[in-house]
C-alpha cells in the first residue's frame, strides 16, 4: 500500500508576481515534499515594488475553500497569511476550528514594499479569533512590536514580546530577527515555557520578497510531517536562508525568494556525477592528454546547482595520473573529494554561476597560447604576493587568487593561471560550464601539442 503525502493548506493572498502569498507557499510546499492546497483570501496586483490593487474574496468563498480540502483529503497542517478584514479572519477562525489541524499564522500587516494587508480595525479580531488557535505565530518585529506592545531592539526584548504574544493563546510564537541589527540573523522561538535562539549569518541579498510567506510555510510543512516545534522552526530557518541565497535576480525591487533552490541543488547531484563520468571517459580515450597532467595530479570538478561549499562539488576521486599508455583516473567521480578545485568553483560562481566546472592543467607557455587562440579569457595571479595573513589560514590561497584575477579583469575569466611558489607547482585551471566541455578543451590542447612537437 502506497504511503500518504502529508497535505498542507496555505489560507492566504495571491501574489501577481509571484514572489510572495499563496505563490511562494505552493512552491515551499512542493520543495519539502508535501502536497500543496490553497484557500485564496484577496487577489493583489503586486509586483517587486509595488502593490497596485486588492480585491477581497467573499468570507463565504474563502471558507468553502478551506472545506472543500478538509472534506476530501483532510489536512495535516496549515498556514494563514494575508487576511485583509476581520470578516475573513472570522471566517478562517471558523473553519480551522472545526477541522483542528496544526496551524501557523504569518500575521501578514505589511508588504515587503510598504502597502497595508491588514486593515487597522482587523487587528483585535486576529488576536481574538485566529491567534488562540494557532500552533505557532511568525511576526516579524514590526508586527510583534504592534501585538505584543513592547518596543524591541534587542533580542531580549523579543523574548518578551514572545511570551507577551503567547497569552493570546498561540503554543508557540517565532519572533524573527531579519530587523534587528547585528552580523546575525536570530530568531526567537518560545514554546512549552522555555527560549530557542535559531541564528545565521546575514545575507547581503536583495531577494527577498516572499520570506515570511516561505518561512511559515516551510514550517506548516514541518509539522505536517510530524515534526516537532523546533525541529520544524530550524528546518525553516535553514531553508528561506538558502532561499534568499539563491534568489532570484529579477524585477526592480526587491526580488523573489527561491523556495525551489532546494530541490534543484538536490536534483542536479545526480546529472553532474553523470557528466563526471563521461568526462572521465573522454580523457582516459586519449592518451595524449598526459602531456597536461601536472606533478600533483590533473582532476576535473563540477558543481550542483546553487552550490555552497566543498560538499556541493564532485570531482574524481584520487585525481587523474599519468600510466605508461595514457591516463587512468584513481577513482570515481564523487562530492567532496578535491578541495583544490572545488574552491576554484565556488569562488567562480559567486559572480558567475556559469562558471560550475574547472580542470586544472600542467603549467606551459605552449599551452597558454593554445588557449589564447581559443579566445578564452585568461588572467592570473603571483603567489609571492599572497598577503602574510591569507597564508597563514589554510585554504584560503585559492579564494585569494580568484578575487584578485575578477577584480583584474572585471569578471570571472576562463582561464587562471599562476607561476608557483615556494614548493608550490606553477598551475592552470580552466573553468567552464560542464565537466564534459572541459575534458573536449583538453583533448583539443593536447592534440595540437602533440601536433606541434611531432
Amino acid at each position: 500500500m502506497k504511503s500518504r503525502i502529508p497535505v498542507a493548506i496555505t489560507i492566504a493572498g495571491s501574489d501577481s508576481c509571484g514572489g510572495a502569498g499563496i505563490q511562494a507557499d505552493l512552491k515551499t510546499f512542493a520543495a519539502l515534499g508535501v502536497h500543496g492546497t490553497a484557500a485564496i483570501t484577496s487577489v493583489t496586483a503586486q509586483n517587486t515594488y509595488s502593490v497596485r490593487a486588492v480585491q477581497d474574496l467573499t468570507p463565504e468563498i474563502v471558507s468553502a475553500q478551506i472545506r472543500a480540502v478538509a472534506e476530501d483529503f483532510g489536512i495535516d497542517a496549515g498556514k494563514t497569511g494575508m487576511l485583509h478584514t476581520e470578516e475573513i479572519i472570522k471566517a478562517v477562525a471558523s473553519e480551522v476550528s472545526k477541522y483542528n489541524f496544526p496551524l501557523v499564522v504569518d500575521p501578514v500587516m505589511v508588504a515587503k514594499s510598504g502597502a497595508p494587508l491588514l486593515k487597522p480595525e482587523a487587528m483585535n479580531t486576529l488576536k481574538e479569533h485566529l491567534l488562540p488557535l494557532a500552533t505557532v505565530v511568525t511576526p516579524n518585529k514590526f508586527e510583534a512590536e504592534r501585538l505584543s506592545g513592547v518596543e524591541i531592539k534587542s533580542l531580549k526584548e523579543a523574548e518578551v514580546a514572545a511570551e507577551k504574544i503567547s497569552e493570546m493563546g498561540p503554543k508557540a510564537v517565532v519572533v524573527k530577527g531579519g530587523h534587528l541589527e547585528g552580523t546575525e540573523v536570530t530568531d526567537i522561538l518560545y514554546y512549552n515555557g522555555r527560549f530557542w535562539r535559531f541564528a545565521s549569518p546575514r545575507l547581503d541579498a536583495k531577494t527577498t520578497h516572499g520570506t515570511g510567506c516561505s518561512f511559515s510555510a516551510a514550517i506548516a510543512a514541518g509539522l505536517a510531517k510530524k515534526m516537532d516545534v523546533p525541529e520544524a522552526v530550524e528546518s525553516a530557518k535553514n531553508f528561506v536562508a538558502l532561499s534568499i541565497k539563491f534568489g532570484l535576480k529579477i524585477g526592480k525591487g526587491y526580488g523573489p525568494v527561491n523556495p525551489m533552490a532546494h530541490l534543484y541543488r538536490e536534483a542536479s547531484r545526480h546529472d553532474v556525477l553523470l557528466n563526471l563520468e563521461e568526462a572521465k571517459s573522454l580523457l582516459e580515450m586519449h592518451p595524449e592528454v598526459a602531456a597536461l597532467v601536472p606533478e600533483v595530479g590533473m582532476n576535473i570538478a563540477m558543481a550542483a546547482r546553487y552550490a555552497e561549499g566543498v560538499g556541493d562539488v564532485a570531482a574524481i576521486d584520487g585525481r587523474i595520473v599519468r600510466t605508461l599508455c595514457g591516463v587512468r583516473a584513481a577513482g570515481n567521480p564523487k562530492f567532496g573529494c578535491s578541495r583544490h578545485l572545488a574552491k576554484y568553483i565556488i569562488e567562480a560562481i559567486k559572480h558567475d554561476e556559469d562558471k560550475r566546472a574547472a580542470i586544472n592543467l600542467k603549467f606551459s607557455e605552449e599551452t597558454l597560447k593554445i588557449l589564447e587562440k581559443h579566445r578564452l579569457t585568461i588572467s592570473s595571479y603571483d603567489r609571492t604576493k599572497e598577503p602574510e595573513e591569507i597564508k597563514r589560514v589554510e585554504g584560503m590561497t585559492i579564494s585569494w587568487g580568484v578575487k584578485e584575477v575578477i577584480k583584474n579583469v572585471g569578471k570571472v575569466p576562463d582561464v587562471i593561471y599562476h607561476r608557483g611558489d615556494l614548493g608550490k607547482e606553477p598551475m592552470i585551471v580552466v573553468l567552464g560550464r560542464d565537466a564534459v566541455s572541459l575534458a573536449k578543451l583538453a583533448v583539443e590542447i593536447a592534440e595540437k601539442k602533440r601536433a606541434s612537437n611531432a
